[in-house]
């Protein structure tokens, strides 16, 4: 059950965990789904998928917000060599997780979780997760 109080500084959600983790850190956000095959370079993190609205931003370390994957299976490993080059984002936030999405994330053993209307959180610049509850800090 998702638990909507709202999305303003210090607002809290529940998601659906994927994989589990607590974090915290900066929102990298985009209302466009993205491929990691082909999509985003395996040994830096920067997204180059053309014509994506985030091509040339880094997903390392960022909190990757976005509505679900699109592509090729072989974007699960690509998330899971992002994680050995240390390029992978922090945590993944979907509206849906598809099966892509989900493989890599466990495969690479990043936080993901889903079940979120992700366009709430196009203006949140830090968020933290903590046992699948999303608060958003500035």
């Amino acid at each position: 059950m998702i638990v909507w109080n709202g999305w303003w500084r210090g607002s809290v959600s529940r998601m659906r965990v994927i994989v589990p983790g607590n974090v915290e850190g900066e929102v990298l956000y985009t209302e466009q789904p993205i491929s990691f095959y082909g999509g985003v370079d395996l040994r830096t993190g920067v997204i180059i998928q053309k014509g994506h609205e985030l091509e040339g931003e880094s997903i390392a370390g960022k909190i990757f917000v976005f509505p679900h994957g699109v592509g090729s299976t072989v974007g699960s490993y690509v998330l899971y060599g992002l994680k050995k080059y240390n390029v992978a984002p922090l945590a993944i936030i979907n509206q849906e997780t598809e099966a892509i999405i989900a493989t890599g994330a466990i495969l690479a053993n990043i936080p993901c979780f889903d079940r979120v209307d992700i366009k709430r959180l196009k203006n949140a610049k830090r968020v933290r997760i903590e046992d699948g509850v999303l608060e958003v800090l500035e």
